[in-house]
């Protein structure tokens, strides 16, 4: 009976042996081969190769730290070209015409200079037989300072319409 119950048990360990060999190489091998595929994939999106995944992450980091601090100075300058641009004459409106009938052509003039909120001048020349005369009025919002003449509103009109 002695041999019957090693035989048994021999033969119980031995099938164990056979089911847990199974288990591994049909069920274990496939998951364990798609996690190493898994992992590879995972390394080469952090760094490729040979590269570790811990270095290429630093590389990230400092690529990102340069980023910012480049970022930075590209606000930098265009607040500065922003400023600048505030003060620039984008708007122009020039009017002709005859001051005075007894002068034969339009060669009075009224000249309109204004930024994008309207801030600016607007210039008057006024040509006789005589002499010609010119004037400056400070324009603030699209409105001058001083009284303006009909030309001098035109001449503010049409730098108002004028594309910015």
């Amino acid at each position: 009976m002695n041999n019957d119950l090693i035989s048994a048990v021999l033969a119980g360990l031995v099938s164990a042996l056979v089911v847990t060999i199974g288990y591994h190489l049909f069920v274990l091998g496939p998951r364990v081969r798609k996690l190493q595929a898994a992992l590879g994939t995972h390394d080469e999106l952090l760094g490729g190769g040979a590269v570790r995944a811990t270095d290429r992450l630093g590389a990230l980091e400092r690529e990102a730290s340069t980023a910012a601090t480049e970022r930075a100075a590209a606000a930098r300058r265009l607040d500065a070209l922003e400023k600048i641009a505030r003060t620039e004459v984008p708007r122009v409106g020039f009017v002709r015409y005859n001051a005075f009938s007894d002068v034969g052509s339009d060669l009075s003039y009224a000249l309109a200079l204004l930024n994008r909120d309207g801030d600016g001048v607007v210039l008057s020349s006024i040509y006789s037989r005589e002499d010609t005369r010119t004037y400056g009025k400070a324009v603030a919002a699209f409105k001058p300072a001083q009284d303006p003449s009909e030309e001098e509103l035109a001449a503010i009109a049409k730098a108002r319409a004028a594309a910015t």
